[in-house]
């Protein structure tokens, strides 16, 4: 039996861990929070995780690859009509992990692993950066209108100077030729 190339073994083969895994993440979706070693929630994390954001795919591709994880319909049915919705605009760090203390019998360190379901709030900024924010913005648009006065400017000065150029062309006698001022 080989051993895995990364992270704690959970007791038996590749496959025997598979299922183990496969069932805590049923466990986890049904139940929302479940008590378990720290090791075993370590290594389920990124498991139910990956199956969280095939729910938040929804399609039957997704549907279908994780019915091929876990197995059981009524689980991943909860999974993709309850769960997914109240995640989708959360960006990963679907479960969170509280530390519980260690287990009477063995003194195994044992943990909560809990689906994070609260709505995905905005950070306020704080007033320095919110001020700062508004600075930048005031300065930009105060830039953009200042740019195009400036162009504004700048044409109507043209103007009147191919107008004047065309004053000296018409004053200037035919024989000679008209001077040019702007060299």
């Amino acid at each position: 039996m080989p051993t895995p190339t990364k992270g704690p073994r959970l007791g038996g083969g590749p496959a025997h861990e598979r299922l183990l895994l496969a069932n805590l993440a049923a466990a986890l979706f049904t139940h929302k929070s479940i008590k378990t070693t720290e090791t075993k929630a370590k290594r389920l994390r990124p498991v139910a995780e990956r199956l969280i954001t095939f729910a938040k795919r929804g399609d039957l591709h997704a549907r279908r690859r994780v019915l091929a994880i876990i197995g059981d319909k009524t689980v991943v049915h909860e999974l993709f009509t309850e769960i997914a919705p109240l995640v989708e605009h959360r960006e990963g760090g679907y479960t969170r992990i509280t530390k519980l203390g260690f287990r009477k019998g063995d003194n195994a360190s044992m943990v909560q692993i809990e689906l994070v379901l609260e709505p995905v709030n905005p950070k306020p900024k704080s007033a320095k950066k919110a001020a700062a924010a508004e600075a930048v913005e005031e300065e930009a648009a105060d830039s953009t209108d200042s740019i195009e006065t400036e162009t504004v400017s700048d044409k109507t000065a043209s103007d009147e100077t191919v107008d004047a150029d065309a004053e000296d062309v018409a004053e200037a006698p035919a024989d000679e030729a008209p001077v040019d001022k702007a060299k």
